[in-house]
């Protein structure tokens, strides 16, 4: 079930992301979380590729690109932000990574006032599945 896709990867971001939020705390900049970030990933084994380029086709022409803050073990993109509260634009930002690559699976990770996260499913045709959007708030 998709639901449950790449839920170790995801199990270990989010403990990953735990443990930089409570030793940073909130009022850094969103790159120092990153950063933090990246390192307990690769101490837990996880590959992470960092500001990973996401070109956007349009009539099989590239039409724009986007960075992904960090793709993990290739089938997590993983969107951070330090804002007082997720925004429902944060959550389309990561659905649209989604919607222009191969990956299935995204977290949204903020590290406001109090911790954030929400995890997205998208799987469409490029996908070679026939299921709509989903998504889940943990």
């Amino acid at each position: 079930m998709d639901r449950y896709l790449h839920e170790d990867v995801t199990k270990k971001i989010i403990q990953a992301y735990y443990k930089v939020y409570n030793t940073l705390g909130y009022g850094f900049l969103e790159k120092v979380y990153h950063n933090a970030l990246l390192i307990e990933l690769r101490k837990m084994g996880l590959e992470c590729k960092s500001q990973y380029p996401i070109k956007v086709f349009y009539e099989n022409q590239s039409v724009g690109e986007y960075f992904a803050d960090i793709i993990v073990n290739d089938c997590v993109i993983i969107e951070n932000k330090a804002t007082e509260a997720l925004a429902e634009e944060h959550e389309f930002q990561l659905i649209n990574y989604l919607k222009a690559t191969e990956l299935e699976i995204g977290l949204l990770l903020n590290f406001g006032k109090k911790p954030e996260i929400r995890r997205k499913i998208f799987t469409n045709d490029r996908k070679n599945k026939n299921t709509d959007a989903a998504d889940n708030i943990i």
